[in-house]
């Protein structure tokens, strides 16, 4: 199984690129794992909030392969504690897809046909995360998860 981190937007902010970069290194050592950034819309600001969701979710959807199972990064998703998610994640590579896509969305969300699409949403807290946070902090979450999964002395509870 692969696991693949789709964003919509660039990531920008070094301290953030470099600990996604981090992570995704560490992770590279338990799973395939890449990040694809899906880019801003042009003229966005000449679009309403609806077309700019129906447009990123269009764009979104072209980078979801028929079989991948998708997971969305939504704030009215599911909250784990980090063994619990552990636990989640295994479950989920379990199912057989060749590729696990975590989906990080532009501001407003995402438009009906991707949460259509998804398989299940995942919220990271009841705070709100800048978007390009939530890529390190999930990147760095996802690695917890393996170090719980291998019994690896990184998580401490």
């Amino acid at each position: 199984m692969e696991i693949k981190l789709l964003t919509v937007g660039k990531t920008d902010v070094k301290w953030v690129k470099e600990g996604l970069d981090l992570y995704g290194s560490r992770l590279s050592h338990y799973v395939p794992f890449t990040v694809s950034e899906i880019p801003e819309l042009k003229k966005a600001g000449a679009l309403s909030q609806a077309q700019i969701k129906e447009k990123e979710g269009e764009l979104i959807l072209k980078q979801v392969g028929p079989q991948d199972l998708l997971v969305l990064l939504d704030e009215h998703g599911h909250e784990y504690r980090s063994l619990e998610f552990a636990d989640h994640l295994q479950k989920l590579m379990a199912r057989g897809a060749k590729t696990l896509v975590f989906v990080i969305g532009g501001a407003y969300g995402f438009s009906d046909a991707v949460y259509n699409r998804s398989h299940e949403r995942i919220s990271l807290s009841k705070m709100t995360f800048s978007h390009q946070m939530v890529r390190t902090i999930f990147a760095e979450q996802l690695y917890r998860a393996f170090t719980i999964l291998k019994g690896e002395p990184y998580h401490h509870e």
